[in-house]
C-alpha cells in the first residue's frame, strides 16, 4: 500500500477529542504532521462526520484530501466493529470508510499508535520523573496513561513486531492499601468488575471523588477531573485528598506493569498527565512505583518520563503506517 500512497489522513480519536492532520508515508522516519487539528468528539454525529469534515477543510483550503486514512483510537476491533466504552458513538470500518468517502481506512489502538511513535517524540516534550536526567530510548519500553480511559502498549525491540497492544484499563484494579481497598469494595457493590480505568482515568478521577467523599462523610461537590483539579490546586482538602491517591495508585500500576513486561523505560502519556504534574512529583507516584518488594532496586534502574501528549497519537498513526503495518 505504502507504493502508491503519497499522503495519508491521520487522525488520533479519543473519547474526548479527536486530533487530525495529514502525513506523507515515513518509512521509518519522523513523520512530518500537517494541518492538525482538533474537534469535540461529542459535537458530531460519528466518526464518518469528523473524517469528512476535515477533508472538506482540506478542500476548502486548496489541498488535495488523502483518501487513504489511518486512525489511532481507543478500543479494540472486532471484526468491523470497534469495542469502545468511552466513545460517544459506535465505529463501524466499513461503514465509516464509505461514509467518509474514503479508498482506505485502518483503526490501529490509540496506545499501540503512541508507542510506534515513542522512537519519534520530541525530547523537549518529556519531563523525567526518576532515574538519569538525559533521555535514552530503552525498549522494551511501556507507554501508559489516563485520558477519557486508561492506554497501555508496549514497544519492542523487533522490526517486524515493534508493538504489543493491551486492554490493561479493563484489567482487574489491584488495591494496595486499606483505603484503595475500601474504595474497591464500594465500587464492587455498585458494578461488580471493577477494572483500572474506573478510577485511573478522567471519569475515575470523579469515581474517586466520590467515593473519598461517602467514606469521609462529606460532601464530594465536584462532577468532572477539571473541577477537581481546579479544587486541588486551590487546597480544597477532598480534592487534594483524591489527586494524591490517584496518582499512588496510578505509580503502584505502573510498577507492576514495569516489572511484568520487564519494561527498561516507563513513560505516561495520556490526556491528564499533564494536568497532574505537580502531583506527581510530590513523591507519592515514586514510592508506590518502587514498592515491589524483592523488584524494587531493580525498579529504580527503570527511568519513568512524562510525554506530552499533543501530536503523539497522529504522529504514531503515521509512523505505524510507516514501519508497514498496514501491509501486514
Amino acid at each position: 500500500m505504502s507504493e502508491e500512497v503519497t499522503a495519508i489522513l491521520v487522525a488520533d480519536v479519543g473519547g474526548t477529542y479527536a486530533r487530525l492532520a495529514w502525513a506523507r508515508p515515513g518509512d521509518g522516519r519522523v513523520p512530518r504532521i500537517l494541518d492538525y487539528r482538533r474537534y469535540v468528539c461529542a459535537e458530531h454525529a460519528d466518526l464518518a462526520t469528523i473524517l469528512r469534515r476535515y477533508r472538506r477543510e482540506l478542500v476548502d483550503s486548496g489541498i488535495a484530501a488523502p483518501d487513504v486514512a489511518v486512525v489511532a483510537i481507543a478500543g479494540v476491533l472486532d471484526g468491523d466493529c470497534l469495542l469502545n466504552t468511552n466513545l460517544p458513538w459506535p465505529v463501524s470500518v466499513e461503514q465509516t470508510c464509505a461514509d467518509a468517502g474514503l479508498r482506505t481506512l485502518r483503526l490501529v489502538n490509540d496506545f499501540q499508535a503512541l508507542a510506534h511513535a515513542i522512537g519519534h517524540a520530541d525530547p523537549a516534550a518529556m519531563r523525567c520523573l526518576t532515574g538519569p536526567p538525559l533521555h535514552v530510548a530503552r525498549w522494551p519500553a511501556l507507554v501508559l496513561g489516563p485520558g477519557t480511559g486508561l492506554g497501555a502498549a508496549l514497544r519492542l525491540d523487533s522490526v517486524d513486531h515493534p508493538v504489543l497492544s493491551s486492554e490493561v484499563g479493563h484489567a482487574a484494579l489491584a488495591a494496595g492499601t486499606e483505603l484503595e481497598m475500601d474504595i474497591v469494595r464500594l465500587l464492587a457493590a455498585r458494578h461488580g468488575h471493577v477494572d483500572n480505568e474506573r478510577i485511573l482515568s478522567g471519569p475515575g478521577l470523579v469515581n474517586l471523588h466520590r467515593c473519598l467523599g461517602e467514606l469521609r462523610g462529606v460532601a464530594a461537590p465536584w462532577s468532572t477531573p477539571a473541577e477537581i483539579l481546579d479544587a486541588a490546586a486551590s487546597g480544597e482538602a477532598l480534592a487534594v485528598e483524591g489527586v494524591q491517591v490517584f496518582c499512588g495508585w496510578l505509580g503502584s500500576l505502573a510498577g507492576d506493569l514495569a516489572i511484568t513486561f520487564g519494561a527498561r523505560t516507563v513513560y505516561l502519556a495520556g490526556g491528564i498527565t499533564a494536568h497532574l504534574a505537580q502531583w506527581l512529583d510530590d513523591g507519592r507516584f515514586l514510592r508506590r512505583y518502587l514498592d515491589k518488594g524483592a523488584l524494587s532496586p531493580a525498579l529504580r534502574r527503570v527511568p519513568v518520563w512524562c510525554v506530552e501528549h499533543g501530536q503523539l497519537g497522529v504522529i504514531g498513526a503515521a509512523a505505524w503506517h510507516g514501519d508497514g503495518m498496514g501491509e501486514r
